[in-house]
């Protein structure tokens, strides 16, 4: 009882600190190793050791050395999957490819004349689109530069049309997605196989309900706003936007890495093994290519890769650290004994495993919502969802699968959250107007994958 007391005061004191815009990498560390010391004080018996880790000696220092073994085990496992895909869609965004492919992606649209349809037709788009483009800030800024005016300009309302765009990162898919990749790694499976097998079937089905859902509650709050909410864009500002100066063909570029994960996987071709990080060389390394064809320019084009590296540097500072915290935060809770505590006391209160994943999911996407960050909601919960499935004896998947996709699900809904502030100035309104508008599809598209995950998984 007591360690489940600990463990709840410093998740509380964590979070509370994190709502009030502390750092959360240092936060989560310093949690994180707050119960590693309390651990080796109050339970001298229970061993601090970083899972087959060897001691130093004196278990002072072996509180250090614990997040050491978190560091050398996050970089070169998951980290560097995260470092290598955001440097891959830097260097496409730089080279213009990302936009290239949305605004392809997009012409089909304008055919069509119903504004509301196309405005839920526009979310199913930028949703298969985030599979491509990882980052949910990038893409919610190229769809307003690109279809933003447009729906504007066929009478959707500047708040509705930024209220869509902020939900296509709604859910987080794909192998090049960080929270997706760690979540097959913790599932035991490699990412095409997470990605096919158990994120499509329900992504199908949510995708569809959210997007009903925006027509509708779309349609509803604009009749109820004041009609100068409808003021038409007199210019489309996707003319002239990114990517103008990028080849047509630059479009595919972008698929590239997904195309050969999924082609060279146990699904297709076993014989090859694709992973995330060579997909993601190779991806780039093509992108380089064509940049040298097109431009003919060996120094610009040279320097101009440049951005793939920094965006390994970016992504470390803002995510891996952040991976690695939560890792020590959350191994923390475990070696403490809060985490088993409170998985004997649901077992014993006659709880289920279904019951007790919507209590994990719940905590990510309450986290999310708080924090407005769906990376760092999922890392800091995901590292218990294996002990937790083992104790109920089931796959890992059933427990990691709902939280995951809950992380971006959270987000959506989130008034701190990055992409709905910056949405939010594109609908000339506040970030809580655009919760307004995002939550019936986002508790929608909820409901859905947690009764899905419990018809396929449970």
């Amino acid at each position: 009882m007591l360690s489940l007391l600990i463990g709840a005061v410093i998740t509380i004191v964590a979070a509370v600190l994190i709502v009030r815009n502390y750092q959360p990498q240092t936060v989560l560390l310093v949690a994180g190793m707050i119960l590693l010391i309390l651990t080796v004080v109050l339970f001298p018996d229970q061993s601090i050791l970083y899972q087959k880790a060897k001691s130093t000696g004196w278990k002072g220092f072996d509180v250090f050395s614990f997040v050491k073994e978190s560091l050398i085990t996050q970089i070169s496992g998951i980290g560097l999957i995260i470092m290598a895909s955001a440097a891959f869609a830097d260097y496409m965004d730089h080279i213009g490819a990302t936009a290239t492919m949305v605004r392809v992606c997009i012409k089909p649209l304008k055919m069509i004349k119903a504004s509301y349809l196309i405005l839920a037709l526009g979310y199913v788009l930028g949703q298969c689109l985030h599979i491509a483009i990882p980052s949910a800030a990038g893409i919610a800024m190229l769809l307003l530069v690109t279809f933003f005016p447009m729906l504007v300009s066929l009478g959707v309302s500047k708040p509705a049309a930024a209220a869509m765009i902020a939900l296509t990162s709604f859910m987080d898919l794909g192998p090049a997605v960080g929270t997706a990749n760690l979540a097959a790694r913790t599932s035991g499976m490699p990412a095409a196989t997470y990605f096919v097998q158990h994120q499509i079937p329900i992504a199908v089905w949510v995708i569809g309900v959210v997007a009903i859902l925006i027509f509708f509650s779309a349609r509803y709050f604009d009749r109820r706003a004041d009609r100068s909410a409808f003021q038409e864009q007199t210019e489309d500002s996707a003319n002239g936007q990114g990517g103008d100066g990028a080849p047509g063909f630059y479009a595919i570029l972008p698929l590239l890495p997904i195309v050969l994960i999924l082609v060279f996987s146990p699904l297709l071709i076993k014989q090859v093994d694709m992973d995330v990080v060579t997909a993601m060389i190779l991806g780039s390394i093509v992108g380089l290519l064509c940049e040298l064809a097109v431009k003919r320019d060996v120094k610009t084009v040279f320097k101009g890769f440049q951005v793939f590296f920094e965006g390994i540097g970016a992504s470390f500072t803002n995510v891996v650290s952040l991976l690695v915290c939560a890792d020590v935060f959350a191994q923390g809770l475990q070696t403490i004994g809060a985490v088993g505590y409170m998985i004997e006391s649901v077992r014993n209160a006659g709880f289920g495993v279904n019951l007790m994943a919507v209590v994990m999911t719940a905590m990510v996407g309450v986290t999310a919502m708080i924090t407005g960050s769906g990376v760092a909601a999922f890392f800091a919960f995901s590292g218990l969802a294996p002990g937790i499935a083992t104790k109920f004896g089931v796959s890992a998947v059933t427990m990691v699968l709902p939280m995951q996709l809950m992380a971006g699900m959270g987000r959506a809904i989130s008034p701190v959250a990055g992409v709905v502030i910056a949405v939010s100035k594109a609908g000339e309104c506040l970030p809580f107007e655009i919760v307004r508008r995002t939550i019936i599809p986002a508790l929608g598209g909820m409901a859905t994958m947690l009764l899905l995950n419990y018809l396929l998984n449970g």
